[in-house]
């Protein structure tokens, strides 16, 4: 790919990222690698464009990643040129990490589809957004880096919205609620969150009532903000936790872990502009629980 540069005094992997479908961290890798020539040199990532500067992008270059694609089962709702969007069952992990490179749901999308976007690093090919390993339901894979930088944008202005199912221990007495609480790490326990003031980021969930059974409530919520375990830690901040949460709820928790569904996403697809809906069951194990519960008014 050749390219010439029609401005000067930026940096190169900054102008490239901004004018190709390549992220700023692969384009620093490439440069590196030599792989980046401008006017037939080699040059490096801090490099500053002039103008009819010739940059001459070998588009060859593969990352090395320790990451294998697995045929692991998972649903795909919908399916295009620029992303994905599918059901995630519950017990897959998104992405590797913690020296973990086996059985997540990037070593299934590899398996299913080797063009993905990089923006996100080598570990999270695609990965737009996450949900917890536990939670079922949609969500959305990115497979270009345009699609990848406009769908993260929309994200962070509220312009995709996710509706969440889940199950709550005790009966909560009001039709809807704003759980308007600040989410920090946990002091006492790395590993999870909890609400306080310490280093803590603004939290909003919206919560509404679908029924009501005898020691438990089924609710919708909409997120306002995205923070780590943000569902699970306003719900036990309020006395209501998710059902068989293994973290928050303070009781044994069966294997299939928290019952949270991801059970809805609008969105505006930010390449072709088409508004999109899609929707998906709850698991059959959160299903057949409550179908067995005692419906209360």
């Amino acid at each position: 790919m050749m390219i010439k540069s029609t401005t000067e005094g930026e940096r190169i992997d900054k102008y490239l990222s901004l004018n190709t479908d390549y992220s700023r961290e692969l384009l620093s890798k490439m440069i590196k690698a030599g792989y980046v020539k401008v006017n037939g040199n080699t040059i490096k990532p801090s490099y500053k464009v002039l103008i009819d500067d010739e940059i001459d992008i070998d588009e060859s270059f593969k990352i090395e990643s320790d990451i294998m694609p697995e045929d692991i089962p998972f649903e795909i709702l919908y399916e295009d040129n620029d992303l994905m969007v599918i059901n995630k069952p519950s017990g897959l992990v998104v992405h590797p990490g913690n020296g973990n490179q086996n059985h997540t749901l990037v070593n299934a999308l590899m398996y299913h589809n080797k063009s993905l976007s990089d923006i996100g690093g080598e570990e999270r090919p695609g990965i737009v957004h996450r949900i917890d390993k536990d939670t079922s339901g949609v969500m959305l894979v990115a497979k270009t880096n345009k699609c990848h930088e406009l769908l993260a944008e929309d994200f962070k202005n509220k312009k995709v919205k996710r509706t969440y199912i889940a199950l709550l221990k005790g009966v909560f007495p009001h039709q809807s609620a704003t759980i308007d609480a600040p989410i920090g790490r946990d002091k006492n326990n790395r590993l999870k969150m909890c609400v306080t003031a310490d280093n803590s980021k603004k939290a909003v969930t919206h919560l509404k009532v679908i029924k009501r059974y005898n020691k438990y409530t089924l609710v919708s919520l909409v997120l306002d903000t995205g923070r780590t375990h943000q569902i699970r830690v306003h719900t036990a901040y309020i006395g209501y936790p998710v059902y068989n949460d293994p973290v928050y709820s303070q009781s044994d928790a069966t294997p299939f872990g928290q019952f949270l569904h991801s059970s809805e996403v609008d969105f505006i697809h930010p390449i072709t502009g088409d508004h999109l809906h899609f929707s998906a069951p709850l698991p059959k194990e959160f299903q057949d629980f409550i179908d067995n519960l005692e419906e209360v008014s």
